[in-house]
């Protein structure tokens, strides 16, 4: 019975929740019977979208690995570099010989045999050269990015910062990607958001704090940024202004009119799944890349916008000092799990979680405990703690260590628990 040819389909990574990456592939009919209704079948896919929950129609061939009217009996590879990397297609062996799918590969001839030697040490080989071109690829790609950001000032994409707005910047430099019609963009001040960013930098320099801004922002009514751009913040309530919100804002260098890349890392597994991934941090500004040159007009002048971080790195106490709280970002609520935030208790550095409640709202008479944790309580119940190793001797020396172990201290009233961070969001899941 021959083979018929159907679609052109790019499957992606299929490991353990049926992540797989394939891309270019053909789903080969079992025979004539299903020609009718699925001989044209084409189902196309974004190229740069390698991730299944990203690629709809590379979903919708997976899906119908179960389905035992699927119509086709083997998957058809073009081209492997851009199929699968490293040890990616061992991961998929095993759901295809569950489904009776064969996989085909130029290299092979015909089918894979996943149990012959020779066959296994030729994908091995594959996976090795596909993930060295991967690195490769990253490598240009990422050095050209760094040159675009810092000489040209170019807008490299991503959500534009509250205040400012997408406007067309003339035709793509590269005449490849002008030829497919692309064009730059960049950014200009949003006559209905800018004046606000304005504002929070005077008040800022007022002296004004970051709960009395947000309160006054959500009094008068002015949509928060998730509110104003819901299309881009699907994961947000964009309901109210929050502390986090209007700090974000004022430690955004692009509002100097400089145009900043690689603030935040991109090194995530790409195996995990979005929920069981690191949280994303910010790199250190070192390694920043800041444009040499104005890219757009500024809201703030770099002056300003210095003396503003300088507010929030070194707050001072009525009193003139400095105060200063080793555990900020390692400690996390047992009831409720949002991270603690610094608070001065009774002339010491100490903690609290206040269960969601911040001083941009109005008062509840239904509301959980407070949790208040004093520094020095906190060191002395870890000092002897089983999870932790013996021998550190400073509460400096337990901090580096937690950073460097990757530990978050999970409390409540009465205990105090060292566990991962990936722990800590699990059991929050599961609760």
């Amino acid at each position: 019975m021959p083979l018929i040819v159907t679609s052109l389909i790019p499957l992606v990574e299929l490991l353990q929740a049926r992540r797989s990456t394939m891309p270019y592939s053909l789903a080969v009919h079992r025979g004539p019977q299903h020609q009718s209704d699925r001989q044209n079948d084409q189902l196309p896919d974004p190229l740069c979208a390698r991730r299944l929950l990203q690629r709809p129609q590379a979903a919708a061939l997976l899906a119908a690995l179960d389905d035992p009217d699927r119509g086709f009996d083997a998957i058809v590879v073009g081209e492997y570099e851009r199929a699968f990397s490293a040890n990616q297609l061992q991961h998929l062996t095993p759901v295809l010989e569950q489904h009776a799918v064969e996989l085909w590969l130029p290299e092979t001839e015909g089918p894979v045999d996943h149990h012959d030697p020779a066959h296994q040490a030729l994908i091995m080989m594959l996976g090795a050269q596909s993930k060295r071109e991967v690195q490769r690829a990253r490598f240009r790609v990422v050095t050209a990015m760094r040159t675009q950001a810092r000489e040209q000032g170019r807008y490299l994409g991503g959500r534009p910062p509250y205040g400012y707005r997408l406007t067309d910047a003339g035709p793509h430099p590269n005449a490849a990607q002008a030829r497919w019609g692309r064009r730059l963009q960049r950014l200009e001040p949003d006559p209905a958001t800018a004046g606000h960013v304005r504002w929070m930098f005077a008040q800022r320099l007022d002296g004004q704090s970051l709960a009395s801004m947000a309160r006054a922002l959500n009094d008068a009514g002015i949509p928060c940024p998730s509110g104003v751009d819901p299309g881009r913040n699907p994961h947000r309530s964009g309901d109210r202004w929050t502390l986090r919100t209007v700090a974000a804002i004022l430690a955004n260098p692009r509002y100097t009119g400089r145009q900043v890349w690689n603030r935040q890392s991109a090194d995530n597994d790409a195996d995990a799944s979005r929920s069981e991934r690191e949280p994303i941090r910010r790199n250190p500004t070192v390694d920043w890349v800041v444009s040499t040159q104005q890219a757009h007009t500024a809201l703030v002048s770099e002056q300003d916008f210095v003396a503003v971080q300088t507010i929030r790195s070194h707050r001072s106490a009525h009193d003139g000092t400095t105060r200063r709280y080793l555990f900020t970002g390692l400690l996390r609520c047992g009831p409720c799990g949002r991270r603690l935030e610094s608070h001065w208790i009774n002339q010491r550095p100490g903690y609290r979680c206040r269960h969601g409640h911040t001083s941009t709202q109005q008062s509840s008479n239904h509301r959980r405990k407070i949790l208040y944790l004093r520094e020095d309580h906190l060191i002395a119940r870890l000092a002897d703690h089983p999870r932790l190793p013996g021998g550190i001797q400073t509460p400096h020396d337990l901090v580096a260590l937690l950073h460097k172990r990757k530990i978050t201290i999970v409390c409540d009233h009465e205990h105090c628990t060292p566990t991962t961070e990936r722990s800590a969001q699990a059991n929050l899941r599961g609760s």
